[in-house]
């Protein structure tokens, strides 16, 4: 098998983001795609809008009937364009932790940058600086701000310290990875001990994702992975990069299995003694 000529930093393309938290423990966390943002986002437009709309015809009916001046109708309008524009959004996010009417029909989710819910300041900057980039350049601002990074985040998001998380992730069962019936002698006697348990999970992790890469990335992913296990594998067989994987990952699997087995087997013999009185001690059944 011949070494690849590449790092053995294995990335996928196509990973969602990776949170660590203070634990230590990993979080997938999906960023929304640009295009489910955009559509919420004209959803929320079309919504606010129409609400500005109605109250504008509500304070100019009021101002006519009132026989107000033009400066009293000025701050009306003034007014209800604040309220439709700035303190509905502010007020519907904050309580909602990062919901509205078009995000709910996207299924997405204002987070903070580390995972966490909003509060109101993140809407409040985020509602202030969309009247800017959504409604006074028809939302082009923050198209150009979402295409430019990789959290399709418009500048709200960027000066908030904000992203839209998707909620919508499809579950599936990770698929059981058997031993290839083309090593079944070879599995008699290999030694796959030795291997770090990271090099493992990330072997796990590539056969469960590889079905959904491209003919080209699944090669090299499973050619620098077998590279870096082959080290830790012997005998090697001769077979393709991602057999070998197949093969080291079920093998580490059954053993761990009769290991964890033969663990339980001998607690339970130990039990009588770890747990019993001995013959003759004091009782406090007697």
């Amino acid at each position: 098998m011949a070494s690849p000529q590449t790092t053995n930093t294995f990335a996928y393309g196509d990973e969602p983001d990776e949170l660590i938290t203070g634990e230590a423990v990993a979080l997938e966390l999906h960023s929304t795609s640009f295009v489910l943002r955009a559509a919420g986002t004209m959803i929320d437009f079309l919504v606010y809008a129409a609400a500005l709309i109605g109250l504008l015809i509500g304070a100019f009916a009021f101002a006519t009937a009132a026989g107000l001046d033009q400066a009293i109708a000025t701050a009306l309008t003034v007014s209800a364009t604040v309220i439709c524009l700035v303190v509905i959004p502010t007020a519907v996010e904050t309580l909602s932790r990062g919901k509205s009417l078009g995000k709910l029909a996207i299924g997405a989710r204002i987070v903070r940058n580390d995972g966490g819910a909003i509060g109101f300041r993140h809407a409040f900057i985020r509602a202030l600086i969309g009247v800017l980039e959504i409604f006074m350049t028809a939302g082009g601002l923050a198209a150009i701000a979402a295409l430019l990074n990789t959290r399709a985040q418009r500048l709200g998001d960027l000066v908030a310290g904000t992203y839209a998380q998707y909620e919508r992730v499809s579950k599936f069962s990770n698929p059981v990875v058997q031993l290839p019936g083309q090593l079944a002698d070879w599995a008699r006697t290999a030694d796959v001990a030795k291997m770090p348990d990271a090099l493992a999970r990330r072997i796990s992790h590539f056969l469960v994702a590889a079905p959904g890469y491209t003919p080209m990335t699944r090669h090299q992913h499973a050619l620098n992975l077998a590279h870096e296990a082959s080290a830790y594998v012997s005998p090697l067989p001769a077979v393709e990069p991602e057999i070998l994987l197949s093969a080291v990952s079920a093998l580490r699997r059954e053993r761990e299995t009769v290991a964890l087995a033969s663990e339980k087997a001998r607690l339970a013999a130990l039990s009588p003694a770890l747990t019993g009185v001995p013959r003759g001690f004091p009782s406090d059944r007697g």
